[in-house]
């Protein structure tokens, strides 16, 4: 909880490990149908009339507030915003909590969105980057539920009979990760999280998920070219990274603003493209979760330039792998990092997307409070050695998508 009084509304935000990793065995995009179909209409429950998907969106424009569900790789994240006016929370957390215990999955309109998701994916099957970018997970996470990625054959077999399965193994009470930021003291949270958790089946016996594998390391460099008629070649290299909880974590990150994910102040920037005006944007970042997500370097070029923009980008890894940045590369970093943490703190959107990330991953309660503090002991030694730890330049993937022929 962040009470913050500023202004009379609250961001409730409920979280299950109920992530795309959970989808199951030929069910990939199980998680993502099953969060999409909680605003799809609500069951009758205690007198209340059952809502259809119309009436629901009704209900919330009327309270001014409004509910939503997304999935990422490893959580199920369900959000609540209202006014804090009681006459209208109340209402708001009553329509919350018919939403996240009684959806009624209806088959018409699942039937509807799945086609309509499928011709989405067919769509995105003639963008160059979006293959490209979906060859490159799956080099990188092997059989890793990371990546797997849902297609016409999963969808079809998605039926809302699995997803109310889904729901009522993931969405339970002794689970939840909570995160609250707003105008609610400690014992008006706890009273409305009561009244938004009452229609969920309560066992006190939680059992014990299964484990998913871990992200296993590349034995090899692999090269993977993808014919395609583009004006432009599509390059993604990288590996495994790290897990958030990975105690490298901040100092790859600080790094990374020096090699690729400090825009025109990065080394590949300064490589690829003012040197040799090989790409317009080339960039790296590491994505971490509750498993190690992909280390990525990206870049657009000419087709004829793509060997030696590859060859260029490569080479900048391997270099600040084996040296690391200068000192003064790295204070430039901090400078910059720390001058703008301000702006990842400056609206309850983004307080909240910092308190999550606190709750889910187990971090410190002090760890905004610390973060300035733990960044700026950071040394180039230290940025250095990280990046050794956790990186194989020899041992990367490379996807190349329209590409000229040598």
């Amino acid at each position: 909880l962040m009470e913050v009084q500023g202004l009379p509304m609250v961001d409730i935000q409920l979280e299950f490990d109920a992530g795309s990793r959970r989808d199951g065995i030929e069910l990939n995009g199980l998680a993502q149908a099953t969060a999409m179909m909680l605003g799809k209409g609500v069951r009758a429950q205690y007198g209340t009339p059952a809502l259809d998907e119309n009436q629901l969106g009704e209900a919330w424009a009327d309270l001014g507030a409004s509910a939503g569900a997304s999935v990422s790789n490893d959580r199920m994240s369900l959000s609540l915003r209202s006014l804090t006016r009681p006459e209208l929370l109340d209402q708001a957390v009553a329509l919350a909590a018919r939403q996240l215990s009684s959806p009624s999955f209806p088959a018409d309109v699942w039937k509807n969105e799945r086609e309509r998701w499928i011709a989405s994916l067919r769509e995105s099957q003639t963008k160059p980057n979006v293959i490209a970018s979906e060859a490159f997970a799956k080099a990188v996470y092997g059989t890793h539920p990371y990546g797997q990625d849902a297609d016409e054959t999963s969808l079809r077999r998605i039926e809302p009979s699995q997803m109310k399965t889904f729901h009522a193994r993931y969405v339970v009470p002794c689970r939840a990760k909570i995160s609250i930021v707003g105008a609610l003291n400690k014992a008006q949270a706890t009273e409305k999280l009561t009244q938004l958790l009452k229609g969920l089946p309560s066992n006190n016996a939680c059992e014990l998920l299964p484990l998913v594998e871990e992200v296993q390391a590349l034995r090899a460099a692999n090269r993977i070219d993808i014919p395609f008629e583009s004006a432009q070649a599509h390059v993604f290299i990288g590996q495994p990274g790290v897990a958030r909880q990975h105690p490298d974590f901040l100092a790859l990150t600080v790094g990374n603003y020096v090699l690729g994910g400090g825009g025109f102040v990065s080394r590949l920037t300064d490589q690829v493209r003012e040197k040799r005006g090989l790409s317009y944007s080339v960039y790296s970042y590491f994505s971490p979760g509750q498993h190690a997500g992909a280390f990525t370097v990206g870049l657009q070029t000419r087709p004829d330039q793509a060997g030696q923009a590859i060859e260029v980008a490569t080479q900048v890894v391997r270099d600040f792998v084996k040296e690391g940045p200068s000192n003064a590369e790295v204070q430039a970093a901090k400078d910059f990092l720390i001058g703008g943490f301000a702006l990842r703190l400056d609206s309850n959107r983004k307080l909240m997307d910092n308190l999550s990330n606190i709750a889910w991953f187990d971090l410190p309660l002090n760890y905004l409070d610390t973060w300035t503090t733990n960044v700026q002991k950071l040394t180039a030694s230290d940025i250095q050695q990280a990046f050794a730890r956790n990186l194989q330049p020899e041992r990367m993937v490379t996807v190349v998508l329209g590409a000229a022929a040598p």
